[in-house]
């Protein structure tokens, strides 16, 4: 789907390499989270995707095309776009922010108005409400999840993401991360996400990319990564809790035993990852939890030495 090959990106008047030799493959429906420090090349690798910015050397495909053969314009239509000042048109309605690529590409009306309301019922805000207030009537919450939609108009096949929750406080940040992730899942994209958080890199990311002055150091799954980072800077950045990273990767239901026949002490969810099992287990001050379903069905028994042996 996205392929960079041998990619080369130096800024006229620098002798700084900004993204050397980068190869990397995206595949068709995979998330991947670009990751490193300031100035180490991921926004530029990105913005070399729709040709934002051109490489000084290599190639980049996207669908097995050379970006650089394409109508920058015909490209950029097709790939959704969302950034962390979201970038919405002040003095359009949410509906018609929405509505900018569809009437771009010559959509009907009837089409259109049909797109913002789906739109606006997947991102979780009501058309009736939202279609036509403006956007500083919106939270910094409400406004992102109008970007989201706005950059899914078209139904392009591929989403690029420029630190889209960096400007929103932590409670709700979090929460948009976990709707994204369910909206991603149904929407079936290829999405390349820029961030400087490695919590967030290891939840949005099927794969994680980590960078470092241009160069790609380690492209691999989140568990992999946390599992065998291949240096000691990789292993660095990564943190000293790697372990309790680990745990957050992995569910409840993945490593409990079958239900006790005495359950009546504190209890999870199946679907909960063994990270938020360990805090519960140490704030109740207790052996193990009761794993029941959202209806109160229990299902099975997750001692804390099978979270500490999963570490």
């Amino acid at each position: 789907m996205i392929r960079l090959e041998y990619v080369t990106k130096t800024f006229p008047g620098s002798d700084h390499v900004a993204v050397d030799n980068l190869n990397l493959h995206i595949e068709a429906g995979m998330t991947v989270a670009m990751i490193g420090p300031s100035g180490c090349g991921k926004t530029t690798t990105m913005r070399m995707i729709n040709r934002l910015e051109t490489p000084s050397d290599g190639r980049v495909l996207v669908q097995g095309k050379h970006v650089e053969e394409t109508d920058p314009r015909q490209l950029r239509r097709s790939i959704g776009y969302v950034i962390q000042q979201v970038g919405l048109f002040p003095h359009m309605t949410i509906a018609r922010n929405i509505a900018t690529v569809p009437r771009l590409l010559g959509w009907d009306k009837a089409r259109t108005d049909r797109r913002i309301d789906e739109l606006l019922e997947l991102v979780s805000l009501d058309p009736a409400m939202m279609r036509s207030r403006l956007p500083h009537e919106l939270s910094g919450g409400q406004r992102q999840r109008v970007g989201f939609a706005r950059a899914l108009a078209a139904d392009p096949e591929i989403m690029l993401m420029d630190e889209p929750f960096g400007a929103i406080d932590p409670i709700t940040r979090v929460k948009l991360q976990d709707e994204f992730r369910q909206i991603l899942k149904k929407v079936s994209k290829t999405v390349v996400i820029v961030t400087h958080d490695i919590d967030e890199a290891i939840k949005m990311g099927d794969n994680v990319a980590i960078m470092r002055d241009g160069r790609l150091l380690q492209y691999d799954t989140p568990e992999a990564l946390l599992a065998h980072p291949v240096n000691e800077f990789v292993k660095n950045f990564l943190g000293p809790d790697r372990a309790i990273k680990r745990l957050s990767l992995i569910t409840v239901g993945s490593v409990m035993a079958p239900a006790r026949a005495s359950a009546g002490g504190p209890s999870i969810s199946p679907d909960a990852n063994l990270n938020v099992a360990l805090v519960r287990v140490m704030e109740n001050e207790v052996g193990g939890l009761d794993v029941k379903t959202g209806d109160g069905t229990l299902v099975g028994y997750l001692d804390r030495n099978a979270i500490l042996s999963a570490s």
